[in-house]
């Protein structure tokens, strides 16, 4: 039999309500943005650059903004049904399986993923947005996308009961993909992100998405808000982020990993390379009672960072 564990109820005020998927007033921002980095389990110097930087990127229409909207719908949405089913919270179970009572479910493991309550307290906890301007429309779209491909990944996991492993029972229920395989989707959608722009409708005297990409289909009705799309969408060109700038500190002196990411990284500049000795804890040992022994082991690595 599960256990329900009680966890604290979302106010609002929790890290996400100052990404992008909130409208509060810039002033109002600022403050979160202080309150945020310091709850973060960050050390002295993480907190002052994170205090330091009042996340610019995100009151612009950026395709690396209708990233930060996708992941983070899908990341609530899927902790949320992954939750439910884990029997963490107080207001949600499992998905069961069809035809399976709750306890039975537990007991022979078809206890799938809660998509449909995780939907629901994700759309009330966001809320309503106005969808007047382009900007919010788009916004919209993008979180959309992000509970969408959660949707679009479930899969039908089954396993079988009976003597010596025999399938002469059958239980199935639905299970969500790794959250790592979600975000190679949204990886794929970022880097094919749709620029759109507002035109006005002469019938409606509204304004509606144009999209900028002539091969795509056109925009649906003047009534259909957003194009019946699985990209995302963005407004701005984005800019650099391989030089200061008040977008991004840049890649000079950034750590990156030989022959995996360092072109990308350092903006084919070119990196440094660096040999250091550390020391690390190994070859550890649980003993008893009850703590952990290990040795200190010394090796030589190399440390490589972008030129600037």
């Amino acid at each position: 039999m599960g256990v329900c564990l009680s966890l604290p109820r979302l106010t609002g005020n929790e890290p996400l309500s100052i990404l992008p998927l909130s409208s509060q007033p810039e002033e109002s921002v600022g403050r979160a943005h202080y309150k945020l980095c310091d709850r973060l389990k960050l050390e002295k110097k993480q907190r002052r650059m994170c205090r330091r930087d009042p996340a610019n990127i995100l009151k612009r229409g950026f395709k690396e903004t209708a990233f930060l909207y996708a992941v983070s719908s899908a990341g609530l949405t899927h902790a949320m049904a992954k939750a439910c089913s884990a029997g963490r919270m107080e207001r949600c179970t499992c998905d069961e399986a069809p035809d399976l009572e709750n306890r039975k479910a537990w007991q022979w493991g078809g206890c799938g993923d809660n998509l449909k309550y995780s939907n629901k307290f994700v759309k009330d906890f966001l809320g309503k947005r106005s969808n007047k301007d382009l900007r919010a429309r788009v916004d919209m779209h993008n979180t959309n996308v992000g509970m969408k491909v959660i949707k679009a990944g479930v899969e039908t996991t089954c396993k079988c009961h009976g003597v010596s492993g025999s399938c002469t029972v059958q239980t199935c229920w639905r299970q969500l993909s790794p959250f790592h395989e979600i975000g190679k989707q949204l990886k794929q959608r970022y880097e094919t992100s749709l620029k759109v722009g507002s035109s006005t409708n002469e019938a409606t005297g509204e304004g509606e998405i144009s999209q900028s990409r002539p091969q795509q289909p056109p925009p649906g009705p003047s009534n259909d808000p957003i194009p019946r799309t699985m990209d995302l969408l963005h407004i701005d060109d984005s800019p650099s982020f391989c030089v200061p700038s008040k977008f991004s500190p840049g890649t000079s002196a950034r750590k990156c990993y030989k022959d995996k990411n360092c072109n990308v990284i350092c903006c084919d500049r070119g990196h440094n390379t660096q040999s250091r000795v550390v020391t690390r804890p190994c070859q550890c040992q649980v003993r008893w009672c009850c703590y952990v022994e290990c040795k200190q082991c010394t090796q030589k690595e190399e440390v490589y960072t972008c030129k600037g």
